[in-house]
């Protein structure tokens, strides 16, 4: 292996390491009750190691924070622990490999949007035959739950975290770029952009990505909670 590339490899791991230990803290601290779920923010941080550093980094994430807060915080159990990893391991698997394939805005787009719509299908099934053993009832009782508080719930959550990767991404990608973790062809491509539109973009971005996370939250405070 070239020693650039040996590197670049240690810095990749080392990154992962950092996202992970960051995601861990937030679901320590930043974790709102809503009924008998919990919304964090974990998935955002392992969506971005996905983009950044690829779908196997985000997948490690996926697994490692989740089974750190199984062994120390989680209340939970097991149950928890395979609902975290099903939720974690499909969005930062489905976003990292379409980006991995289309490195551009509208590839990061399409990522995020199919995670989403992934992620929340996963959960419902997940939900239909796990969470009857959780809380001790029927299918057909969880069942009864999914369009008063399932569905909307991990659908807010997906999109919640994904408008928090659309905020962070851009500004996150050149810090580790200047630091030297990521390599220029992680970018995103612009193509015969001028500073004067990509200013534009960066600014219509974080509007849209603040808007939905607002309206997340509203919805979650005034509607499920």
């Amino acid at each position: 292996m070239h020693t650039n590339d040996r590197l670049m490899r240690i810095k990749k791991i080392t990154a992962t390491a950092m996202f992970c230990a960051i995601a861990y803290v937030c679901t320590v601290f930043i974790k709102l009750p809503v009924q008998f779920l919990t919304l964090d923010f974990k998935d955002s941080l392992i969506i971005l190691c996905s983009l950044l550093f690829g779908p196997v980094s985000g997948v490690s994430m996926a697994i490692i924070v989740p089974f750190l807060e199984f062994l120390t915080i989680s209340s939970t159990g097991i149950y928890g622990l395979i609902m975290n990893v099903l939720s974690s391991v499909t969005v930062s698997l489905t976003a990292g490999i379409i980006y991995r394939y289309k490195k551009t805005l509208t590839g990061a787009i399409i990522g995020l949007v199919t995670a989403v719509f992934s992620v929340t299908a996963v959960m419902i099934l997940a939900n239909l035959f796990i969470t009857p053993y959780y809380l001790g009832g029927t299918i057909k009782q969880v069942a009864a739950l999914i369009p008063k508080l399932l569905l909307p719930f991990n659908l807010i959550k997906a999109i919640l975290n994904a408008a928090i990767v659309l905020l962070l991404y851009k500004p996150l990608s050149r810090i580790l770029k200047k630091l030297g973790f990521i390599r220029a062809s992680y970018q995103e491509k612009e193509h015969g952009e001028g500073k004067t539109m990509g200013a534009f973009r960066t600014v219509l971005i974080t509007a849209i990505a603040l808007g939905i996370i607002t309206v997340s939250f509203l919805i979650i405070f005034l509607v499920l909670a």
